[in-house]
């Protein structure tokens, strides 16, 4: 079907702003060339697109088919454009995708490195849970990521390296001394409050997967998107907080671990690309911190 490239272009920033008025600005184009261009798309197609109304404009079902194929060929063009530029310029771009407790635990000293040794290139960092970061990732919205694994949401990228083994660790305060110097089941932990991370994040689904494969359901008194909010509230007392013990360095000497009977099995960070798309130089550079990680 030969469709103008220009119609999907239109249709793009339409389904991600859905904003006929937005989308003309970003376009510097006027709203009613917008409207045409949809309708002229929607007419090839022989598919509605939009659902428009008087305050708000929706994706149909096939208009957000059709978004799920066109946002990563709009990703890739945009790509190749920063890699073209990149050889023009003397640092280029590096985009990543990692949770907010990854990124203060555990990158920023490679991102530090990696401003020093490569001053002049932009480094854009978007915060998401290891869930979001892969869809970031198959989108082409990123260059790579910074994930726990465990992680089934990884099985499409075949671009996955281990850079780091971590175990999680349950942290309670003097509320909860009498368990100092105790080790607990699982189904003993249960008699508390548990603190951890909402069911959107791997942790979470790893947390839950332990107690299931013992016959237990675990029912958390708390469930946050932050593992400092939960050494905070762990802080004044609220529960037992279940965090990566790549955490501790902001662990008070009011908290504790709690130790657990059985040990719990190791986690691993991983570092995720796309091998079936060409990295740019930064990217290449970046991944090159990493021991295992390297590929040219």
């Amino acid at each position: 079907m030969d469709v103008n490239y220009e119609l999907y272009k239109v249709f793009y920033f339409v389904a991600t702003t859905l904003s006929f008025s937005e989308a003309s600005k970003q376009l510097f184009i006027s709203q009613s060339a917008v409207s045409q261009s949809i309708k002229a798309l929607e007419k090839k197609l022989d598919q509605t697109l939009f659902i428009r109304s008087t305050k708000r404009v929706r994706l149909t079902p096939e208009g957000e088919i059709l978004l799920r194929h066109v946002e990563p060929a709009m990703n890739l063009i945009k790509r190749g454009e920063a890699q073209l530029m990149e050889t023009n310029s003397k640092g280029g771009q590096i985009r990543i995708g990692a949770s907010d407790t990854i990124c203060r635990y555990f990158l920023v000293p490679y991102l530090e490195r990696f401003h020093k040794e490569f001053p002049g290139a932009h480094i854009k960092v978007t915060n998401a849970t290891s869930i979001r970061c892969v869809e970031l990732l198959e989108s082409g919205q990123v260059d790579l990521i910074v994930v726990n694994y465990p992680n089934p949401y990884l099985g499409n990228i075949t671009g996955v390296r281990k850079i780091r083994k971590f175990r999680d660790v349950f942290l309670a305060n003097e509320s909860f001394a009498e368990l100092k110097g105790m080790k607990l089941d699982l189904e003993q932990l249960l008699k508390y409050p548990i603190l951890m991370l909402d069911k959107r994040s791997t942790t979470s689904e790893f947390l839950h997967s332990l107690f299931q494969q013992r016959q237990l359901d675990l029912v958390p008194e708390i469930e946050l998107s932050s593992n400092d909010l939960l050494i905070d509230l762990a802080s004044i007392g609220l529960g037992i907080a279940f965090i990566p013990d790549y955490c501790l360095q902001r662990k008070s000497d009011s908290l504790f671990i709690v130790e657990t009977s059985e040990e719990l099995p190791s986690r691993e960070l991983v570092i995720a690309y796309n091998e079936q798309i060409p990295a740019s130089k930064a990217t290449l550079e970046f991944l090159n911190f990493f021991p295992g990680a390297k590929f040219s």
